[in-house]
C-alpha cells in the first residue's frame, strides 16, 4: 500500500528533481553571478536563514491573511449576487455589461486607485483579492444554477417545497460542483491579488519582501518569496479540493449504489 502511494506521486517528484537539476546545470555551465541566477543551494540557505529569523513567516502570514479575507469577501458577495442574477433575468441583463467591462481592466491598473481611495492598509489588499475572486465565483454560480434540469424543479413544485427547501435540497447540491470549480480558480488567483496590492503599497507581505529583495539585488530572497507564494497557492488549491471531496461525497456514494443496483 505504501509503495503504491509513493508510486502515485513519482511523476511529480521526478519532475521537481529534474527541474532542480536543470537549474543547477544552467548556473554551473553559464557561470552567472548569484544576483542574476542563484544556485538551488544558495536559495536553500537563504530560505533556512529567513525561516530561522522569522522573516519569512512574518511576511507569509501577512499575505495569507489578506488572501483568506479577500477570498471570503469575494465569495460572500458573488454567491448571493449570482443567485439573484439567476432568479431575476432583468438583473443579469443590467449588471452583465458592467461585470464584463470590469474584467477588461487589469487589476494592476485598478490597484493604485484602491490604494489611494482606501489607504495602504489591510482593507485595500483584501479588496483587491476579492475583486479577482469575485468574477469566476459569480459566473460559476450563475452557470451552476442554470444547469439544473427543469424536471427536478418541477418535482419540488409538485411536492410544494418552500423556497428554502428548494435552495437547500436541490439548487445548492446540484450547483456545488460548478461553484467548487470557480472556488479553485479564485483560491489561486487571490494570491496574485494580494501580491499586486503589496507591490503598490505595503510594509509587510511576500510582495513587499520581493520588492525589498529586488532593490538589494538579493535574487535568492526573491526566489524564496516566490517559492512561498507557490506553496501558498498549492495549499489553498489542495484545501479546496479536499473540501470539495467532502461536500460531494454523497455523489460518489449515490453512484456506487446505482452501480451495485445495476
Amino acid at each position: 500500500m505504501a509503495w503504491k502511494r509513493l508510486g502515485h506521486y513519482l511523476p511529480e517528484t521526478l519532475a521537481v528533481l529534474l527541474g532542480l537539476a536543470l537549474w543547477w546545470a544552467l548556473g554551473a555551465w553559464t557561470d552567472l553571478p548569484s544576483f542574476i541566477l542563484p544556485t538551488p543551494m544558495e536559495v536553500y540557505r537563504k530560505a533556512l536563514h529567513a525561516l530561522s529569523t522569522g522573516l519569512l513567516w512574518r511576511h507569509f502570514w501577512a499575505t495569507l491573511v489578506e488572501v483568506l479575507l479577500g477570498l471570503a469577501l469575494g465569495m460572500g458577495v458573488a454567491l448571493p449576487l449570482g443567485y439573484l442574477m439567476h432568479k431575476f433575468t432583468p438583473l443579469e441583463r443590467i449588471l452583465a455589461p458592467y461585470l464584463v467591462a470590469s474584467q477588461a481592466m487589469p487589476v494592476v491598473a485598478i490597484a493604485p486607485l484602491l490604494i489611494i481611495w482606501f489607504g495602504p492598509g489591510l482593507f485595500s489588499k483584501v479588496l483587491i483579492c476579492a475583486l479577482i475572486v469575485f468574477f469566476p465565483m459569480l459566473v460559476n454560480t450563475v452557470v451552476g444554477l442554470g444547469n439544473i434540469p427543469e424536471e427536478w424543479r418541477d418535482l419540488l413544485r409538485v411536492l410544494h417545497a418552500s423556497w428554502w427547501q428548494t435552495l437547500w435540497y436541490l439548487e445548492w447540491p446540484a450547483a456545488l460542483p460548478v461553484i467548487a470549480g470557480g472556488l479553485r480558480i479564485g483560491a489561486t488567483l487571490s494570491v496574485i491579488g494580494a501580491v499586486v496590492g503589496e507591490f503598490v503599497a505595503a510594509d509587510r507581505g511576500l510582495g513587499f519582501l520581493i520588492n525589498a529583495a529586488r532593490g538589494r539585488y538579493d535574487t535568492a530572497m526573491v526566489f524564496v518569496a516566490l517559492a512561498a507564494l507557490m506553496l501558498m497557492a498549492l495549499a489553498l488549491y489542495g484545501t479546496v479540493r479536499l473540501l470539495e471531496r467532502h461536500l460531494l461525497a454523497w455523489q460518489a456514494n449515490a453512484a456506487s449504489r446505482v452501480h451495485r443496483g445495476l
